[in-house]
């Protein structure tokens, strides 16, 4: 894989199934792309269906202290004195919470908890994260019990598990004023996304960087709004080695490889074509 890169380099990457084995929740097969992109200090921001606990959690594991957006885009969490925030745009509106700048962009929880009663009461089957047990949720994800109570921490997004027709149910939620997403599992959201996040975060990185180019690397349908957001879009393998057939997008880079490993065969192809 050959590319033409402008600018400093900025990748924006999917959790389950891309940085992390789908199966056992590990990034073992990742870290010899980390190391790269830690020696050319190359920022790596997490853009996740995942909580913003999950997100910790793993940021934790890989040292890393970049930016990250939790739960489908729902909240761009922003490490305090990152970005000189004085010079944002006036669309924004940025709220302090703890270590971060937040930026809000998805619906409140207990709006999307009502709705999921709204979507029962008209006869659909749909059980949401909100509605089970750290055990279910355990269950249901192979999450381990720990990892599943960082689950049900949500602000922004809720996942839900569903049994009919899928059509006349996501017309429904298009009706309720909210919208619809899948990843491993279905999610029910605000006016917010991956791209919008995304798109937020790399002008951001402009104003401090200077020219950038964006690479982002996902395998859900979820993940399509950040990857037509970025310069690079890279769709890594399912476990079975195929690709989604849902991200059709223009000029999409097919890594080589399942979930981490055709992750670190990216970043490798990308550091190599820094180096020529």
């Amino acid at each position: 894989m050959t590319l033409c890169l402008k600018g400093h380099l900025v990748i924006f990457t999917d959790l389950d199934g891309t940085l992390l084995d789908l199966q056992t929740y590990s990034f073992e097969k990742a870290l010899p792309g980390i190391e790269l992109l830690e020696k050319h200090d190359i920022p790596l921001i997490i853009c996740s269906s995942k909580t913003r606990q999950e997100i910790e959690f793993y940021r934790r594991k890989l040292g890393n202290e970049h930016p990250f957006i939790s739960e489908n885009g729902g909240g761009i969490f922003i490490p305090n004195q990152y970005f000189d925030l004085n010079a944002r745009t006036a669309a924004l509106t940025v709220e302090i919470e703890n270590d971060y700048q937040l930026i809000r962009l998805g619906a409140k929880y207990s709006e999307l908890r009502k709705a999921v009663e709204v979507l029962r009461a008209k006869g659909f089957f749909i059980t949401g994260f909100g509605d089970m047990s750290n055990e279910e949720v355990s269950e249901a994800t192979g999450l381990t019990l720990a990892e599943a109570e960082m689950a049900k921490q949500r602000d922004f997004d809720e996942p839900f598990f569903f049994e009919g027709d899928s059509a006349a149910l996501f017309s429904t939620i298009a009706s309720l004023g909210f919208h619809y997403t899948k990843g491993e599992i279905f999610h029910i959201l605000g006016n917010s996304s991956k791209g919008k996040a995304v798109s937020i975060l790399s002008s951001l990185y402009e104003k401090k960087l200077g020219g950038i180019t964006t690479v982002a690397l996902g395998d859900s349908p979820n993940d399509i709004p950040m990857l037509e957001k970025a310069d690079f879009p890279v769709a890594v393998q399912k476990p079975d080695g195929t690709y989604d057939p849902a991200m059709n997008i223009p000029n999409l880079i097919k890594a080589e490889g399942v979930g981490p490993e055709g992750w670190t065969w990216a970043i490798r192809s990308l550091i190599a074509s820094l180096q020529e």
